[in-house]
């Protein structure tokens, strides 16, 4: 078992570091207080290969696998948690969804500009009535003639307000639950594709949020996205992936929130001594440390059976039940480390406790996680 990067790895870890610093960091808050979504940053990321980064070549992505997707995803998360949304969105929900299960024309249609940067990729699952419950999808398609009619509303759907290509899952045959339904590449401009709502959210507010509505909107039937009925059984291989996407998130909160708190430890003077000396504070650093490391390696362990073709259900599940929970811990812990200056915007600290938040809710609560967890260890004899 290899417990470190390869030297390529670091290579590109570090790449994106520079990145994030020079590209991402000045605007943090600036995109954040008018929660603006950075449109401008879309071909830098492009040209950086962070659009299709676990896409093949062939298909204008970067090739890369898991453990490389994770380790970028944590350093974007580290700088700015809401520009690693963004990027782990579009590229393990919308693009991957379509590379897995799309037919080659799909994958050279819709796949390769997505990859490139050219286009923005979103993926609509969550209903108003149906996050967890997927089985209560009341988003419809109804096959006539040649198409697919799609009627229904979408909400807390990442890029909704941009994103040039949607994949959408609606019930095909409500009687069979979970498998009558069915995903579809839906290309943005489609007539009966209204983007609605955008959500004024606590965190990741420069992640761009909204709901959809679908009012009679005909889906030609070869942008039927898999098998039909079968979309859910794949969206939760997706989602295997997503969790992975998550973790790593968590971790780069969590890394970004434990280096402010030990800058401002060292720098802030307290009864004549910097207050890192005092053993209360390196205690809530020590165990800050340890359990971002803990993190890691469960995400790491999850990317890298992914890597290697193997069912991650529960070491995805588990890794983004622990980081994120890790995250908002250890980002709590900065602020308090922070004292009154970590309750204010001038520090970074408050800002990674909200986005922290986001990562025990989104693609799955941690209480749904547990839930994964529990069934995947049952099976077992």
């Amino acid at each position: 078992m290899h417990l470190d990067l390869t030297e390529e790895q670091s290579r590109i870890k570090f790449s994106v570091r520079e990145f994030a610093e020079a590209e991402i960091a000045p605007h943090v808050m600036a995109w954040d207080e008018p929660q603006q979504f950075p449109l401008e940053l879309q071909p830098k990321l492009a040209e950086m290969g962070l659009m299709g980064i676990i896409i093949p070549e062939a298909y204008g992505g970067a090739g890369l696998g898991y453990i490389e997707y994770a380790t970028i995803i944590e350093e974007l998360a580290r700088v700015d948690p809401s520009v690693a949304l963004g990027v782990a969105a579009h590229n393990s929900l919308g693009t991957n969804h379509i590379f897995t299960a799309g037919t080659e024309a799909q994958r050279e249609t819709f796949v390769t500009p997505l990859a490139r940067g050219e286009k923005l990729g979103a993926w609509a699952l969550t209903e108003p009535g149906s996050g967890s419950d997927a089985a209560g999808l009341s988003t419809t398609a109804v096959r006539q003639n040649g198409h697919f009619v799609l009627n229904g509303n979408k909400n807390f759907i990442t890029h909704a307000s941009y994103a040039d290509t949607c994949v959408v899952l609606a019930s095909t045959d409500r009687s069979k639950g979970t498998h009558g339904i069915s995903a579809f590449i839906v290309p943005t401009d489609t007539p009966g594709f209204v983007r609605g709502k955008k959500e004024n959210k606590l965190g990741m507010r420069a992640s761009d949020t909204a709901s959809l509505a679908f009012v009679d909107m005909k889906v030609p039937a070869e942008n039927l996205l898999g098998r039909e009925n079968e979309g859910f059984v794949d969206a939760l291989r997706i989602l295997d992936g997503g969790r992975i996407s998550i973790a790593s998130l968590s971790v780069g909160i969590a890394q970004g929130a434990y280096e402010a708190a030990l800058r401002y430890a060292r720098e802030r003077y307290a009864f004549g001594r910097p207050i890192a000396e005092f053993q209360a504070i390196q205690w809530k650093l020590a165990d800050m440390a340890t359990q971002i490391e803990a993190a890691r390696l469960l995400t790491w362990k999850a990317a890298a059976m992914k890597d290697a073709g193997k069912r991650t259900t529960k070491e995805s599940a588990m890794a983004k039940l622990y980081a994120s929970e890790m995250a908002v811990r250890v980002a709590e812990e900065a602020i308090q480390i922070h004292g009154g200056y970590g309750y204010t915007k001038d520090y970074p600290a408050e800002k990674f406790w909200r986005d922290a938040k986001l990562c025990t809710i989104g693609e799955g609560t941690s209480e749904i996680q547990r839930l994964v967890i529990a069934r995947e260890m049952l099976r077992q004899p």
